[in-house]
């Protein structure tokens, strides 16, 4: 059984001239404990993708399965990580990673062993994450990359089966994004979740990825899906490899493609010969 089902999902915002088709027709299994990353140029509907399958956005038509369910809701089997981190500013460290765990456990009747599980939980997480040494630390005390581990760290807290990621590292400069890249392969790995992760960095989407999903715009669909051809266990020097290089160039390729965004080198010509205006 698939860990995430997609059947013929559409999306429409709005309706007469204003009426836009953010999805059509997507259909896309994703296996148990499976890494799968999603790219295409703006516009594909990535994020709209996976607003869907996080229950935060309804889809317009189709089925969306998750563990076998039927997606109609938020639910605890998923959680989402966002661009901004979404830290509450009030909280400390470790008060941001315990709160959905102390929202659930207030939500159905708290027992001691229930917070000593959610502080047990928490810690084990500050640690995997290396943040042991600002737990007590707020939000804005801390660095772009160490707020964003507070975030997965938020979201692993309840075990969610389904770890959803919107572009998670975009604000993040290259050399800490490649810190988060093994620390959440790490992570992921430990937890045993699924992961569907949205980037516009297709050098993030290959090394990260088991599979990558390449969607077009207008309306937004999956248009291919690629393989990545290097063992699970990645590692910086992969990106080097041959195999890594060729499959950046076929994604690039077909991402300009289907965005309609090649370069005109003959208008470009017409158009430097022409004589500037007065």
């Amino acid at each position: 059984m698939s860990a995430v089902s997609f059947r013929s999902v559409c999306k429409v915002f709005g309706g007469g001239h204003r009426r836009v088709v953010a999805l059509d027709k997507v259909c896309l299994d994703v296996t148990e404990g499976e890494f799968v990353t999603l790219v295409g140029a703006s516009g594909c509907g990535k994020s709209t993708l996976l607003r869907t399958l996080a229950g935060l956005e309804m889809h317009t038509a189709g089925d969306i399965e998750a563990g076998g369910l039927p997606v109609v809701a938020p639910g605890a089997d998923r959680a989402m990580v966002f661009q901004d981190y979404s830290l509450y500013p009030w909280l400390t460290v470790i008060e941001n990673i315990k709160f959905p765990r102390q929202l659930a456990v207030h939500t159905r009747g708290c027992t001691s062993a229930d917070v000593e599980t959610a502080s047990g939980r928490a810690d084990a997480l500050l640690c995997a994450m290396g943040l042991s040494g600002v737990a007590k630390a707020y939000p804005s005390q801390l660095s772009g990359g160490m707020q964003q581990r507070v975030a997965i760290a938020r979201a692993l807290m309840t075990r969610p089966r389904i770890l959803l990621m919107d572009e998670p590292f975009g604000a993040l400069d290259a050399q800490t994004r490649e810190v988060m890249h093994d620390l959440i392969l790490h992570v992921c790995r430990l937890e045993r979740c699924t992961v569907l992760f949205v980037t516009h960095d297709v050098d993030e989407a290959i090394y990260l990825g088991q599979r990558v999903v390449l969607m077009a715009p207008r309306p937004g669909r999956i248009d291919s899906v690629y393989e990545v051809p290097l063992r699970r266990e990645r590692a910086l020097a992969m990106k080097h490899a041959p195999e890594f290089l060729a499959l950046r160039v076929r994604i690039l390729e077909r991402i300009r493609d289907t965005s309609g965004m090649r370069t005109d080198f003959e208008l470009l010509q017409r158009l430097s010969q022409q004589a500037a205006p007065i």
